[in-house]
């Protein structure tokens, strides 16, 4: 499922941000929950395995030992923040053409496409890998699907997508979420508090 780099400037918490939740793939739901103003959010598709390539790491996904931790870590944050959650069937599979779609649809439907995809795979355990499942996503944003897939082939898109991968590995961006503020990186969700502190500076 898609992950993020995240810029982030002028954030200004109104709750205490104490219950930072350590799984990549709750991450988005995280930030829905936090109460900001004054913040330009500017999320950043990448591509995680080619930014692992790059970076000459491999995927905890992956590893078995960490893959087994993952899920469990990622089942008791959510039960201990009251956040819908199920862990997905398919996990993991290939998010390139989600990644590339994101890019594709127009500003103003970027974040309900995001909360949409989150919320089929991380919560419905819908199978992402389908066209059918994918095509019913599409239909509640009215977003028309047959330009949809072509953009997916575009290659200006393409082009857009690894570029942004490869800025974020320039930038020493070496997994996700990943927090820049003040052009310094935070990396994961337990750093989420610092990146909040480093904007409170101000």
């Amino acid at each position: 499922m898609p992950v993020f780099s995240l810029n982030v400037k002028n954030v200004v918490p109104l709750g205490t941000p104490g219950d930072i939740i350590k799984t990549r793939e709750l991450e988005y739901t995280k930030f829905l929950k936090l109460e900001i103003k004054d913040v330009d959010f500017r999320y950043k598709p990448i591509l995680l395995g080619g930014l692992h390539n790059l970076v000459g790491i491999s995927p905890p996904a992956f590893n078995k030992y960490k893959s087994k931790n993952l899920r469990n870590d990622c089942e008791l944050v959510a039960s201990k923040n009251n956040i819908n959650f199920q862990w997905n069937k398919k996990f993991p599979i290939n998010s390139l053409n989600m990644m590339r779609g994101y890019l594709c649809v127009e500003q103003s439907k970027k974040k309900e496409y995001l909360e949409t995809f989150f919320e089929a795979y991380w919560v419905n355990d819908i199978d992402l890998t389908k066209n059918e499942n994918i095509n019913l996503l599409l239909d509640n944003l009215n977003i028309d699907k047959d330009k949809f897939f072509n953009d997916l082939k575009n290659q200006s898109i393409k082009d857009e997508l690894k570029k942004v991968t490869n800025d974020a590995f320039e930038r020493d961006v070496f997994g996700a979420p990943t927090f820049i503020v003040n052009k310094k990186l935070f990396w994961g969700q337990d750093r989420l508090e610092y990146a909040i502190e480093e904007l409170k500076k101000n």
